[in-house]
């Protein structure tokens, strides 16, 4: 009989224990729908108090609605005392993660879809006011580890895969700024030409030279009339030596911008190397009235009279002009060799001894000096 009173006492007590357990997780969900309702804090304090009440002993924190209140209750905290006055045993981003992980029950985690996505957003918005305020001290790998849960937890609600692509810019981790820009243009859904620049020059900056140009030529179909965009496509193409690939943006890219000097020089250039001579030789002349100390452009233009005269040296007419703007291209850059050499080619071929020795004793000096 003594033994049954015992148990008796034991289930009594155990049956409170779990009683009181109980009305904490239903007040702690109580106080935790009035803040919802009403954004009081003094209400998600309460929720707290209740929550921390109903998780004290060991089997209480394997319950799954215990779980549930609490990663709700931290999460909330998380954003809403972002400052941290109440005084926690752990942060409340941390106490949310503890008990949201422990949400392993797949069942229930569909019956409460919605509270479980109402933590992640939280979670999100915590991290990311934590990001935000590492950003204004120059903490850019802090900001970056908050700004990539905050990418994870939101699932996309939030979008901040532009700055985290800015950020992995910043550090130098260009390849996951590219993935990150492009996740950005995705959600977007639309492209414009500052999107393309940025991702092209994050491409440049990742030494991919190939989907950078692709990434131009794409959005030139969209702009066409995009001076940036063009530029760049045209300077690549340069670059690599491809001009016969400049030929047919050139013109188009100078009615743009019909002032622009080293355009003009450029598209002499290229017409030159492409064969049409006459064409090279206009804009060269162009490239002059609009800046005559170009050195490049007189430097060019005496090459081409050269030519003419050296393939017919009774032409006087092409050797005054090759030996008009050799001599300015000298005149800009004294110590070129090229114009020297040039110099030295004409005055030679032209009987010019004086002025010959001359220019080989210049470009001896220069040579050796």
């Amino acid at each position: 009989m003594k033994r049954f009173f015992l148990l008796l006492f034991v289930l009594i007590i155990v049956g409170q224990n779990v009683a009181w357990a109980q009305s904490d997780e239903k007040e702690g969900n109580n106080s935790f729908a009035m803040y919802a309702k009403t954004a009081d804090f003094k209400h998600l304090e309460n929720a707290k108090k209740f929550s921390d009440n109903a998780y004290k002993e060991r089997r209480d924190s394997v319950a799954y609605k215990n779980n549930l209140l609490r990663a709700l209750v931290y999460s909330a905290l998380a954003v809403a005392d972002s400052n941290r006055t109440l005084k926690y045993t752990r942060d409340p981003i941390e106490e949310a993660k503890f008990a949201l992980a422990k949400l392993d029950d797949e069942q229930l985690n569909y019956e409460n879809d919605a509270q479980i996505t109402y933590i992640h957003r939280k979670l999100g918005n915590a991290h990311l006011i934590l990001g935000r305020r590492a950003l204004n001290n120059n903490k850019y790998d802090e900001a970056y580890s908050h700004l990539k849960q905050v990418d994870t937890l939101s699932k996309g609600d939030i979008n901040v895969k532009h700055n985290l692509s800015v950020l992995a810019s910043q550090l130098d981790k260009p390849e996951e700024a590219i993935l990150y820009y492009q996740a950005y243009l995705e959600n977007k859904g639309t492209t414009d030409a500052d999107d393309v620049l940025i991702l092209a020059n994050l491409y440049n900056k990742a030494d991919n030279q190939n989907e950078r140009l692709n990434t131009l030529l794409t959005g030139s179909d969209s702009y066409p009339d995009n001076k940036d965009i063009l530029f760049q496509i045209i300077n690549i193409y340069a670059a690599n030596g491809s001009y016969d690939a400049v030929v047919p943006l050139i013109e188009h890219a100078i009615r743009l911008e019909p002032e622009n000097v080293e355009l003009n020089y450029l598209a002499g250039y290229t017409y030159e190397v492409t064969g049409n001579r006459k064409q090279a030789e206009q804009y060269y002349k162009t490239t002059l009235e609009l800046d005559d100390n170009n050195y490049n452009a007189n430097f060019e233009l005496g090459l081409l009279y050269l030519g003419d005269f050296v393939d017919d040296t009774t032409a006087s007419e092409k050797q005054e002009l090759a030996e008009k703007y050799l001599l300015k291209a000298n005149e800009i850059d004294p110590n070129s060799l090229n114009a020297l050499r040039s110099l030295a080619i004409l005055f030679n071929e032209s009987g010019d001894t004086i002025q010959y020795e001359r220019v080989s004793n210049q470009l001896n000096q220069n040579t050796f000096n």
